[in-house]
């Protein structure tokens, strides 16, 4: 494909809602609210003999003799784990998060002509739309507690309390997040629409920043599992004693990584073209991606891709819906490179 000479070549955007990771805590639900009651939750290694569970060849399966000699095998392993006290039944999970305003300036951009258009489209979606929808959506998932990811279920009751950090602000609000469902971005309490008031605030420049203390509680069982980010291993030795699960830990406290933060808060698009068939939102991303399912729900052949709308927007073109023009600033306040390529 020939280069589009009207799209910057050099282009970047930094992202607009950065989370710090997330630390996790162990505590009872009555004393929640307890300082003194809260204390960090460390990584436990454990060594555990597994059985095998893999689909086996067919020469094996048919086997009776060969499979009793696969079961026999000796499946070591090492694995990290996390839980909590065998007095503590609720899991504290505390982040920060900033949002960023200046989301018409690109960070990189070697196009004056370019920058001059796009500066005009950005500028004409704030004017208009002034980030509500986004800021509402942002702020939903902020109170039902998606972050939490599979911490989230199966819990008893489920809290979450912001508290605005901004120097002279003491503007808080708390949250039964169990009420609030994953699916729906139509929910009209007050308290969600102040929040998202302050987050549309500091996106559309109204404020230069915004600063949010979160803290979520989960009360998931006495002494039972709960789940810190998972670390990717690149080592791929087969050795018997390497660790075969690694937990993340911020200097001895189980965490969170922010990018697993920041997914979940950007998981507001039911705008791409399958979404009335699942009826699940996805993460805010260019082509839809959904590692998990291998999908890509926003095919460029479709013309949904983030690509296709933006050299649109950016260059003063109408997109055929609202609802585009959403997406494509959703996934600008996600923030990446988005330059046009020279090669073909």
């Amino acid at each position: 494909m020939a280069k589009n000479s009207t799209i910057a070549s050099v282009l970047a955007f930094e992202k607009k809602l950065v989370p710090s990771d997330g630390f996790m805590y162990g505590t009872t639900w009555q004393e929640r609210n307890k300082p003194e009651a809260i204390q960090p939750l460390k990584l436990r290694e454990k060594s555990v003999r597994g059985t095998i569970s893999n689909r086996l060849k067919p020469a094996i399966k048919g086997d009776p003799l060969k499979l009793n000699a696969e079961v026999e095998k000796p499946n070591l392993q090492r694995v990290d784990s996390c839980a909590l006290g065998e007095n503590q039944d609720t899991l504290k999970l505390r982040f920060t998060l900033k949002v960023l305003s200046n989301i018409q300036t690109p960070s990189a951009c070697n196009s004056k002509a370019f920058n001059e258009t796009y500066s005009q489209a950005a500028n004409d979606y704030i004017a208009a739309e002034g980030f509500k929808e986004l800021a509402k959506r942002y702020a939903i998932n902020i109170a039902n507690a998606r972050f939490l990811w599979r911490n989230r279920v199966g819990v008893e009751n489920l809290e979450v309390h912001v508290k605005q950090l901004n120097q002279d602000s003491e503007k808080s609000w708390t949250f039964n997040a169990g009420k609030i469902g994953l699916r729906d971005f139509e929910s009209t309490l007050p308290e969600i629409d102040e929040l998202a008031t302050e987050i549309a605030n500091a996106l559309s420049g109204k404020e230069d920043f915004l600063l949010l203390e979160i803290n979520a509680f989960a009360q998931v069982g006495i002494a039972q599992d709960v789940y810190p980010s998972e670390e990717l291993v690149l080592d791929k030795s087969t050795a018997k004693d390497k660790k075969s699960k690694i937990l993340y830990h911020i200097d001895g406290i189980a965490g969170m990584h922010s990018q697993k933060i920041g997914n979940a808060l950007r998981t507001i698009d039911t705008w791409y073209p399958d979404y009335p068939e699942t009826n699940t939102p996805i993460a805010i991303e260019p082509y839809g991606a959904v590692t998990n399912l291998g999908t890509a729900y926003r095919n460029p052949k479709a013309k949904a891709d983030f690509f296709t709308l933006f050299d649109k927007f950016a260059t003063g073109e109408t997109l055929p819906t609202k609802n585009d023009e959403h997406y494509v600033m959703a996934v600008l306040v996600r923030g990446g490179v988005f330059g046009e390529s020279g090669k073909d």
